[in-house]
């Protein structure tokens, strides 16, 4: 599934040739290595149940991602598609989750993250929960 909008925070700028990331320098704080990781949930169900509805959706954030990430995150409205197992082409409306973690956290949150994706397909009947991993810099 493909969310529609992802607006890139002032302070971060990803490289789009393959060059490293760069980020704004301050004299306060350099820019800091982090990994930013978006999942995609969609919201209808394959067994054609109700859709995921925002209380529902924000209930599962509250009670699977946010023990694991209270720093904090992001939640964004999206339009999404994808081929199912089926191969049938489904639209649906969906959420973007954005986490952003220092680099050296990667590896201990990368179970977390993995927990959070299988119980939202177990909870809400999906197929899938696209992840996408990309090192960027940050200062805040």
């Amino acid at each position: 599934m493909l969310a529609v909008s992802a607006p890139a925070a002032p302070a971060t700028t990803a490289a789009l040739d393959g060059e490293r990331p760069k980020a704004r320098q301050t004299a306060e704080a350099p820019p800091e290595t982090y990994v930013e990781t978006r999942l995609f949930f969609g919201t209808e169900r394959p067994d054609g149940g109700p859709d995921v509805t925002d209380r529902q959706f924000m209930a599962f954030v509250d009670r699977s991602v946010t023990p694991s990430f209270p720093a904090g995150l992001t939640v964004q409205d999206g339009r999404g598609q994808w081929r199912d197992a089926n191969g049938t082409i489904e639209r649906e409306r969906s959420y973007e989750l954005i986490l952003l973690y220092p680099a050296g956290e990667a590896r201990a949150l990368d179970k977390k993250i993995e927990r959070v994706r299988d119980a939202y397909k177990k909870a809400y009947g999906q197929e899938s929960v696209a992840r996408l991993d990309e090192p960027t810099l940050a200062d805040f």
